[in-house]
């Protein structure tokens, strides 16, 4: 009974490791999209996605990626520092500076889908689109450019709302999610799904 006892006190430890371990990664990738500004190509020459940048770093990806327009989803925050610091790079720039506020955990309806995408097809490209964190937001609007306006395949769109991009939704348990139930309401309106 001891040696039994002995065993399974060593696999419930490395069972816990395991959870550890794997917990430690995930939190570490997370952590890694934050510093690095989750910057990333979703078509190159035409929409670039980001999490909130510094002043120094927008003012690099700009001048990297000859960037003209900023969307800026987390809408218009005059009180706020970061808020204040990217219009006046984007003035410095010469960059073209559009917020469209929208939140991660309220579903984006069709009428405002639209807009957006008369706002993205009209913008000077390319474009960079940023959130705070640049997973969730970022990403329906990655999708919807990139299906919509690129006629990129639905099922390579999709793949800019996931995890690669921090994007973490749990049915029912995260208000995330609500960025997914918006891109399955919009396959409907844009006739994608019957």
């Amino acid at each position: 009974m001891k040696e039994f006892l002995k065993k399974r006190k060593v696999a419930l430890l490395s069972v816990a490791a395991g959870v550890l371990l794997c917990g430690a990664a995930f939190g570490g990738y997370i952590g890694y999209l934050q510093l690095s500004g989750n910057f990333h190509t979703v078509i190159g020459g035409q929409l670039y996605r980001s999490a909130q940048l510094s002043p120094d770093a927008l003012e690099k990806r700009v001048r990297a990626k000859g960037i003209n327009t900023i969307i800026n989803l987390r809408g218009e925050n005059p009180n706020a520092q970061w808020y204040n610091s990217e219009i006046a790079t984007a003035k410095k720039l010469g960059v073209e500076h559009i917020d469209f506020a929208m939140s991660s955990g309220t579903v984006l309806t069709p009428e405002r889908a639209d807009q957006l995408i008369a706002i993205m097809k009209a913008a000077p490209k390319p474009i960079l689109i940023h959130c705070q964190s640049g997973a969730d937001r970022t990403g329906l609007v990655s999708v919807i450019y990139s299906q919509q306006i690129a006629g990129i395949n639905e099922d390579v769109a999709e793949r800019q709302l996931s995890f690669r991009y921090g994007h973490v939704a749990i049915p029912h348990l995260s208000s995330v999610y609500a960025m997914d139930v918006s891109w399955h309401r919009l396959e409907t309106h844009f006739g994608l799904k019957g």
